[in-house]
């Protein structure tokens, strides 16, 4: 069974930042997408960035050149700068291939003076 556990968030003030991590196990695929989305109250699922098996990287507009999406393994890392309110979302790691997606539980992200 594939589980995706992140941590790394939390309250900060405006202008901060963060590093999100994403640790799975139990992948059963030998080449897969990892990735984090992000929803806020109200909005649905967004991208933020995701991270091919050959470590390309694609950003979504909002987040893109304040943050920076890497892997080791089973592992994905989100490292954020220049935090704003508007980044305010509960942030998910997925992993896919092909028809095959999973979700973590998310982790909160509020910024915040």
């Amino acid at each position: 069974q594939v589980q995706l556990v992140e941590s790394g968030g939390g309250l900060v003030q405006p202008g901060s930042s963060l590093r999100l991590s994403c640790a799975a196990s139990g992948i059963f695929f030998s080449q897969y997408t990892m990735g984090w989305y992000r929803q806020a109250p109200g909005k649905g699922r967004e991208l933020v960035a995701v991270i091919t098996s050959d470590d390309t990287a694609n950003y979504g507009d909002s987040v893109k050149g304040r943050v920076t999406i890497s892997r080791a393994k089973d592992t994905v890392y989100l490292q954020m700068n220049s935090l704003e309110p508007e980044d305010t979302a509960v942030y998910y790691c997925d992993v896919r291939q092909g028809q095959l997606a999973y979700w973590g539980q998310g982790t909160q992200v509020t910024v915040s003076s």
